[in-house]
């Protein structure tokens, strides 16, 4: 069905995450790609600039290790990668320089925040030039 996938993964649903793994299997073609990412919200240069670098380096290097445990327990060999930034942007960026075909990533029930501030799924929605499946 698709050569090439994006599967954004937010680590605080891990949850959601497995889920996604296991339904890029069956969207995946033979010899496709498939990039599983992370992204970091930005902070402000104030905090950054109080925190160590050794646990901005530790807290990117377990957020790694987290989503290569995942792609392994669902039995997957991806492309595992932690970028920071908006999400949305990112992911749909990172969709144009890799070719991406499709973009799998979940949604959750709304509440007042997403309708305030906008979802991550909604803002992938909206930038994306690839196709978006949108999973709940």
């Amino acid at each position: 069905m698709y050569k090439n996938i994006i599967v954004p993964i937010d680590l605080d649903k891990a949850e959601n995450g497995k889920a996604m793994l296991d339904k890029v299997k069956e969207l995946t073609d033979e010899g496709g790609k498939v990039t599983v990412v992370t992204v970091v919200e930005d902070m402000p240069g104030l905090i950054t600039a109080e925190l160590p670098e050794e646990l901005i380096q530790k807290a990117a290097h377990t957020g790694r290790s987290s989503l290569v445990d995942m792609v392994k327990a669902a039995d997957l060999t991806a492309d595992v990668q932690i970028l920071s930034g908006r999400p949305h942007r990112v992911i749909a960026n990172l969709a144009d320089e890799i070719g991406a075909d499709l973009i799998l990533i979940a949604s959750h029930e709304p509440g007042v925040q997403d309708y305030l501030l906008g979802s991550t799924a909604a803002g992938v929605v909206h930038h994306a030039k690839c196709s978006v499946l949108v999973a709940r």
